[in-house]
């Protein structure tokens, strides 16, 4: 396989719900940019629906969501189904935000990747993309 017949890995990282805090979520997406991934930030109050038709529409490999409103179970759970309703249960949800240790297994039961609280280093973040998650080609 040559570096002209491969696609970059594709995430779409978002700010789903009400939450106006975006900091950390443009952080993280420039950290992947400059690692070599394609990122489509998708801005902020973002619906599930408005995430998942992102991710459909750009042929994502991964979701990443930024949930600091205290709604991650719901929205975790949501952009899931979503993901399965349209065919596109092999995109790679991970996240990260304000997630009190009690719902991390939870989440991770319902199909959360990985989740990455305050103070996690972007080289975590990447490595993980780069280990879980490959380039159609």
């Amino acid at each position: 396989m040559t570096e002209l017949t491969e696609r970059k890995v594709r995430v779409v990282v978002a700010k789903p719900g009400l939450d106006g805090h975006d900091r950390g979520a443009k952080i993280v997406a420039r950290a992947l940019r400059d690692a070599g991934i394609e990122v489509i930030y998708t801005g902020l109050h973002q619906t599930p629906e408005q995430v998942v038709a992102t991710a459909v529409q750009e042929d994502a490999d991964a979701i990443g969501l930024s949930v600091l409103s205290g709604a991650h179970n719901y929205l975790f759970k949501r952009v899931i189904e979503l993901l399965k309703e349209k065919g596109a249960d092999d995109v790679v949800v991970f996240g990260g935000g304000i997630i009190p240790p009690e719902d991390v297994a939870g989440l991770k039961a319902i199909g959360v990747k990985e989740l990455f609280g305050p103070g996690t280093s972007t080289q975590d973040i990447i490595r993980f993309v780069h280990d879980h998650v490959r380039a159609a080609v």
